[in-house]
């Protein structure tokens, strides 16, 4: 007989699927609506009412399997709660006009489903494959429509960078989700949760997918991420330590032996002061830090735009929330930014732990170049994937024991 005082830890319910299938639509929904021209012409009211709504779908989903709405405590959702409701008041003058308001109802609703699926948040990988898979999908109809119609996957306005003419998806969005894909397979195949032949089937093929974006975002926050990944697994894995010194000398070799072609890639054809400026972004980066502002406006923003300032893309993070949610909502990005990076810190060694050093780092790299960290974006599902890798789950929670048969 098993001492009473000696129990067996609890099992906990797997990743439902019909939880893996609202997961896909909240990417669906943040794919956007903007992009290159498409093979198939497609409205862009058309993709706004699909990615629409896949996320209302999404939330009833989420909802119809936690009906008795049991959430997990989590703060990276709670701050995102709170800038929501920054958003929403800040939105409230109608500066931005009335869609500034239906952003707000889709920010709501983009966290309402992720608070309803934290049920099934237990630090397992299963969502992280799912993220794979998703994703995979996305890019494999960035590569049909390749082939079908190089002229418009390859389009001039975009300097012959890669897009999606499947779906409208522009160069930084194609080459964002290789390097998400890339990097998360990397360390599934570390840990020995994939088969390298499987990991080699999906990153050989993204990886060419991301070379033809010309994304230097992408790239930089895929090497960053991935090298800061396996030093948080230096000392608990002998893979780690192999697979990171040969990137350190394989890239040592790119840079001695393929120097010219290297700096052309990431030129892209552009002049030094192209380059220099970051194609453009510091101008109106400046014209924005120069426009004046109210009071309230320098702390709570005004209100959720398209990210964009004078019919330009702001493409930063921090500028555009600076611009939408004021400081305050910096100080609010800024925490749940944090939180997730000690928490990551404070977690033992782990795959799980791994993966989410490696988007959390990914994240902060592109935050520079990239908006995405104030509003529903890949982005902050790319966080909250890390979050839910994070949660260390009790074994006292009956809750999320298996129903019996």
């Amino acid at each position: 007989m098993l001492d009473p005082a000696v129990r067996p830890a609890p099992a906990i319910r797997s990743f439902p699927k019909a939880a893996a299938i609202a997961w896909t639509l909240l990417i669906i929904n943040t794919l956007g609506s903007t992009g290159a021209k498409t093979v198939i012409p497609l409205p862009r009211s058309v993709s706004q009412l699909i990615t629409m709504g896949a996320l209302g779908t999404a939330f009833i989903i989420a909802l119809a399997l936690n009906p008795r709405l049991k959430f997990r405590p989590n703060a990276y959702l709670f701050l995102l709660t709170l800038l929501a409701v920054l958003s929403v008041v800040a939105s409230l003058n109608l500066e931005g006009g009335f869609g500034a308001l239906f952003r707000c109802f889709r920010f709501a609703l983009f966290l309402s489903t992720l608070w309803l699926l934290t049920r099934w948040w237990d630090g397992g990988l299963d969502l992280v494959r799912q993220h794979i898979r998703t994703y995979g999908a996305v890019l494999v109809t960035v590569v049909i429509g390749l082939v079908l119609s190089p002229g418009n996957a390859l389009p001039f306005e975009y300097g012959g960078r890669l897009t999606g003419t499947v779906w409208p998806l522009t160069p930084p969005q194609v080459g964002q989700y290789a390097a998400v894909v890339i990097g998360l397979t990397i360390l599934l195949w570390l840990s020995g949760k994939l088969e390298r032949k499987h990991a080699l089937v999906v990153i050989v093929p993204a990886f060419a997918v991301l070379l033809l974006t010309h994304t230097r975002t992408a790239m930089l926050g895929l090497v960053v991420g991935t090298i800061v990944a396996l030093i948080s697994q230096w000392m608990s894995s002998a893979r780690a330590r192999k697979v990171f010194t040969g990137l350190i000398f394989g890239g040592l070799f790119v840079v001695v032996a393929l120097g010219g072609l290297v700096q052309t890639w990431f030129l892209r054809g552009q002049s030094e002061e192209n380059f220099s400026s970051l194609t453009g972004r510091a101008k109106v980066w400046d014209a924005l830090l120069d426009a004046p502002r109210t009071t309230l406006e320098y702390l709570f923003g005004v209100g959720l735009t398209d990210k964009s300032y004078d019919g330009l893309p702001i493409d930063s993070s921090w500028l555009a929330v600076y611009h939408e949610q004021g400081y305050v909502g910096i100080v609010i990005v800024a925490a749940y930014l944090l939180v997730l990076v000690v928490v990551a810190v404070l977690r033992p060694p782990s795959p799980a732990r791994a993966c989410a050093i490696f988007l959390i780092t990914y994240c902060l790299s592109a935050s520079y170049t990239e908006a995405g960290l104030g509003d529903a974006s890949p982005y902050l599902l790319h966080l909250a994937l890390a979050a839910s890798l994070l949660v260390r789950v009790p074994t006292d929670e009956p809750e999320f024991l298996e129903e019996p048969a």
